[in-house]
């Protein structure tokens, strides 16, 4: 298996690995490909077996809103990995490279809204714990998650802000009944 950076011509194979990794008649597909149109994708990388990407993950540009200044960041997501080849370690490989894309670009933090347990195995925190605040209200705090890169300073703390993009596909967090289950679980584990 191979990590690399999407190629050309490879948009509508990742569109179809997203749309059956969220079995969700493609609405997180239509939200990056309007996150490429928009230019705030600032990577989007492709786990390929063969010719054909069977996972992807995407960065886009977000900022944090520090006392000192607006500071840009990255967010990632989605994380694809297609239903028949999840639980094979493509998700950890795409995780690790999109950090190390993150750290090339220069990016202080990565954000992204996740499992805890998952993310919290490959390099993630609590964004909370950093002083870091998210979005939305209907982010549960466990599940809003960074990983602090290297030129991240102590004053860079504050509300993360996303792209309207995110707002106008109602992806800022999840609704009920959705985010009730996922608390309860969340409440679960800890």
């Amino acid at each position: 298996m191979e990590i690399r950076a999407q190629g050309a011509g490879e948009a509508d194979a990742v569109s179809r690995v997203i749309t059956e990794a969220f079995a969700d008649n493609g609405d997180v597909a239509a939200l990056w490909s309007d996150v490429v149109t928009r230019g705030l994708a600032q990577a989007s990388l492709v786990a390929v077996d063969g010719v054909e990407p069977v996972g992807h993950v995407g960065l886009s540009l977000g900022w944090l809103d520090a006392r000192r200044e607006l500071v840009d960041v990255l967010i990632l997501s989605p994380l694809s990995v297609r239903p028949d080849r999840e639980r094979k370690g493509i998700g950890t490989a795409l995780v690790a490279a999109a950090v190390v894309a993150a750290e090339g670009l220069g990016a202080p933090a990565v954000f992204l809204e996740g499992s805890p347990g998952y993310y919290g195995q490959r390099g993630f925190q609590p964004a909370a714990s950093w002083g870091f605040e998210a979005p939305s209200r209907r982010i549960p705090a466990p599940a809003f998650q960074v990983a602090v890169l290297s030129g991240h300073a102590g004053w860079m703390t504050g509300r993360v802000v996303y792209h309207d993009v995110w707002w106008e596909h109602d992806r800022a967090g999840l609704r009920d009944p959705e985010l009730a289950r996922v608390e309860r679980n969340l409440a679960i584990e800890s």
